[in-house]
């Protein structure tokens, strides 16, 4: 069986070389992408079967990335990560099937259980 395929969206360097040096440890397979449009190319290409994406970036924000990408038919799911987590950024996401809205500050004890719960949804599309 091939190996899992998660694509890391964050425009922080330090947090997303860090980020997927942990996920590859756990024997995922990691894209590492730095803002929405090479998100948006890298699904294109890619077709992971998960996505960890940071809400705030510069230009396109996680949410109109995310838009972009699940107009585009894509229903893989989708860990979203924010430094500032409020109720309203939480439910204006709510409608794009997010599996999971994790704090950066928790990411790294968080990441894991969250993880998992894709994968389980992820399942049905990896096991085809």
């Amino acid at each position: 069986m091939s190996k899992i395929k998660i694509l890391i969206v964050d425009d922080e360097p330090d947090f997303l070389e860090l980020m997927s040096l942990r996920i590859e440890s756990w024997g995922y397979a990691v894209t590492k992408v730095s803002g929405g449009s090479a998100a948006i190319e890298s699904v294109e290409k890619n077709a992971p079967d998960i996505m960890i994406l940071d809400y705030m970036m510069p230009g396109m924000d996680g949410i109109e990335t995310l838009r972009r990408i699940r107009k585009s038919g894509s229903n893989m799911p989708v860990i979203m990560f924010t430094a500032y987590p409020n109720t309203n950024t939480m439910e204006g996401a709510a409608h794009l099937g997010i599996s999971a809205f994790i704090p950066k500050l928790s990411a790294y004890s968080e990441v894991l259980p969250a993880l998992k719960t894709a994968l389980s949804l992820a399942e049905k599309k990896i096991v085809k």
